[in-house]
């Protein structure tokens, strides 16, 4: 086990349904003084917007945040900075804190592909160690290759509950083409006479109001079968506790694995997954995880009949935040899981 005490970390990061605080609380527990910010100046629905699509006008915002940052920190020594995707930092940020701690390890991790977020690629020069969950991304750009990871509270459910309330559910937020594929899949297990839930997310009525306008995707959503809540992660594990499987629809354009995979896994829960990259994973196997075709959706009725077959305690070991602080503080696991892939 790691050990980081007495450690000084700078830690930023963007919202990712509170995985930023999981992380900062774990570095904690290894010891660790852990300064945290994230790192928009803003989570509301319009900066997000703005951030992603119009940086440049939102720009003294940005540059008055990351000045205030540096302002509260300024005089601290640091061991260690890690970022977590990094949308909104602004170079200058990454040049100061540098000059000001040079003997501090810079890491830096990505859960979305570089090709969805191309202007991320410019900062990766002021990283020591670079970390991607997109394997296509790892060859590309010589970053390290580390997937995503599940909390604790996923790895405490029954195995196989005696008789689960659903067959299938699905719990997202509504993005490219998940409610065609969600629905597609809905069809085909009401043709089966299986039982399904499926719980669409949106961060706000304004925003996907008019992001539908412009989503080829989005128009067919019928905006009455979306919710704009959230769910916890303990309202998320009361409804897997009810069901056999869980399906995760990863973006069209992405092969690294969403976090919902390692959850589910965790959570000794079966999957259906349109990323057929899954099967490059030591995780995989086809009792326990269904591959379907987002084009030709086709639920194996044999699939649902067995139970989830255990895994093995190292590769869920492997899968599990502990793991992946370990992977990024002390030493990469590239030769772990690059040694499964088939091609």
């Amino acid at each position: 086990m790691i050990s980081l005490k007495g450690k000084k970390i700078l830690f930023l990061s963007v919202s990712f349904f509170k995985y930023e605080n999981a992380i900062a609380k774990r570095l904690s527990d290894f010891g660790a003084e852990v300064d945290f910010y994230d790192e928009r100046p803003s989570n509301s629905n319009l900066s997000k917007g703005i951030i992603r699509i119009y940086k440049n006008l939102y720009h003294i915002k940005i540059n008055n945040y990351y000045n205030k940052i540096l302002s509260e920190i300024k005089g601290k020594k640091y061991d260690y900075f890690i970022l977590i995707k990094g949308e909104a930092m602004p170079a200058f940020f990454l040049e100061k804190i540098k000059e000001t701690n040079p003997e501090m390890e810079m890491i830096y991790y990505n859960f979305d592909p570089l090709s969805e977020y191309p202007n991320l690629i410019s900062n990766l020069k002021y990283f020591d160690k670079k970390f991607t969950f997109e394997y296509n991304d790892s060859v590309q750009f010589g970053l390290n290759f580390r997937p995503l990871f599940y909390v604790d509270d996923y790895n405490c459910l029954d195995v196989n509950p005696q008789k689960p309330e659903y067959d299938i559910i699905f719990i997202g937020s509504a993005h490219t083409d998940r409610y065609i594929v969600g629905e597609k899949v809905r069809a085909v297990a009401d043709r089966q006479n299986m039982k399904s839930y499926f719980y669409y997310y949106a961060m706000g009525k304004v925003a996907f109001r008019l992001k539908k306008l412009i989503d080829k995707n989005l128009k067919q959503f019928d905006i009455t079968k979306v919710s704009f809540d959230k769910l916890n992660h303990f309202q998320i594990i009361d409804f897997y506790k009810k069901t056999k499987s869980v399906l995760d629809i990863n973006k069209p354009f992405q092969n690294g694995l969403t976090i919902r995979t390692f959850e589910v896994l965790a959570s000794r829960r079966k999957l259906i997954t349109t990323n057929s990259d899954i099967k490059n994973y030591p995780f995989y196997n086809p009792e326990n995880i269904l591959v379907i075709d987002r084009e030709n959706i086709v639920l194996n009725s044999d699939f649902f009949q067995t139970d989830f077959r255990n895994m093995d305690e190292k590769i869920l070991y492997m899968m599990s935040l502990d793991s992946f602080i370990e992977c990024l503080f002390d030493k990469n696991q590239d030769d772990y899981w690059n040694s499964f892939r088939k091609n």
